[in-house]
């Protein structure tokens, strides 16, 4: 005679524990994500606290350079790669993060623009005879 447990019949039962024991695992994780009770996963990378700590100072009276200069000290510091992260790869970092969960940076999106924004005097063509200081080609 065949072992049960061999069987599909005797197999069953134990998938459906296993199921049961899934399910109930992440069912508690999937309803704290909907009350807001999750961190969300943008907020885990430098480009998602660098816009927390952005559309945070924005959203409560800062001026752009201020608030850019705090975002940027943190993604520059928490970007774990060999090379300083630029500041134009900085603000489309911040710019994603916002983008992709919009409901975690409420009221945000008008702020970035000013992220990209440029002086008229850095967008002016050189002329051959005046070359850029260090602090002119890094404007941010």
């Amino acid at each position: 005679m065949a072992d049960p447990r061999c069987s599909l019949p005797g197999r069953l039962p134990q998938w459906g524990l296993r199921l049961a024991l899934i399910a109930g695992t992440w069912a508690p994780l999937a309803a704290a994500a909907q009350d807001g009770g999750v961190v969300p996963v943008v907020m885990s990378t430098p480009g998602g606290r660098g816009a927390q700590i952005y559309c945070f100072m924005r959203g409560s009276g800062n001026s752009h350079q201020v608030s850019w200069d705090a975002a940027y000290e943190v993604i520059k510091r928490q970007g774990g790669g060999l090379f300083r992260t630029s500041p134009q790869h900085a603000a489309v970092m911040i710019t994603e993060a916002v983008v992709q969960s919009p409901e975690a940076f409420p009221n945000c999106g008008m702020h970035l623009g000013d992220l990209f924004r440029r002086d008229e005097a850095e967008t002016a063509p050189q002329t051959a005879g005046t070359p850029k200081s260090r602090g002119e080609r890094y404007g941010y």
